[in-house]
């Protein structure tokens, strides 16, 4: 492995660890449509298993992709107000 490799994979593996951590605290604000919230929270989970996937085929490239576009459904999620994330 490479030293890009291994940085994209301690990379990925953060992200992941500090994604999956807030995932189960995510609450809804009720500030945008219900349907709209479970899609896109549904995206980020399907991100989250392709992560995994790709991590277990040794694919860091797109195990990282994976995970970067997980935290971009949920940041922006979070900057429209749709979601909140209790302390």
């Amino acid at each position: 492995m490479d030293e890009t490799e291994e940085q994209l994979e301690l990379e990925t593996k953060k992200w992941l660890i500090k994604l999956e951590k807030e995932l189960p605290k995510v609450q809804s604000t009720g500030n945008v449509g219900e349907k709209i919230v479970k899609e896109s929270m549904n995206n980020v989970n399907a991100y989250v298993s392709d992560c995994k996937y790709f991590q277990e085929q040794g694919d860091w490239i797109r195990a990282f992709e994976s995970v970067v576009y997980a935290w971009g459904i949920y940041e922006t999620m979070m900057r429209m107000g749709a979601i909140d994330v209790p302390d």
